[in-house]
């Protein structure tokens, strides 16, 4: 997961760390994969986040690293 001030979310960032981790042999939860633009516009001035479509996104990860985390 990866926020951003751009339009790419951290999209490239996210790319090169798999690209790196497979190489080391590192077990990751390929998905959901949540990539967050324009980071400026979904938290306030405190940090808490605001967006309920980022929000939303987020549950699924965290759902699924629990499921993720359970096979192990």
């Amino acid at each position: 997961m990866g926020v951003s001030g751009g339009m790419m979310g951290t999209g490239r960032a996210q790319y090169h760390l798999r690209q790196i981790c497979v190489q080391i042999d590192v077990y990751l939860l390929n998905k959901p994969e949540v990539m967050i633009p324009s980071g400026q516009d979904k938290f306030d001035q405190d940090g808490n986040l605001k967006d309920t479509h980022t929000e939303a996104k987020i549950k699924k990860l965290v759902a699924a690293l629990i499921v993720w985390t359970e096979k192990f």
